[in-house]
């Protein structure tokens, strides 16, 4: 599943259906800079890098 990591902040969100551009469904990027911003493959990115969920976007989630 897409996601979209706030490498600021080191928390990942869902990427919001059918855009194109970083959006999020839970609306905290989009005052964010892209270069801000990476897609990521969500299970991944919490595996693999020290990352928290939204606990916008996800029921599990910590962040915001």
């Amino acid at each position: 599943m897409d996601g979209i990591l706030n490498k600021t902040t080191n928390t990942v969100h869902k990427h919001e259906l059918r855009q194109t551009e970083a959006r999020t469904p839970c609306g905290a990027t989009k005052y964010i800079a892209d270069r801000q911003l990476d897609r990521v493959d969500i299970a991944e990115a919490v595996t693999d890098h020290e990352v928290d969920k939204c606990g916008r976007c996800f029921s599990d989630g910590g962040g915001y």
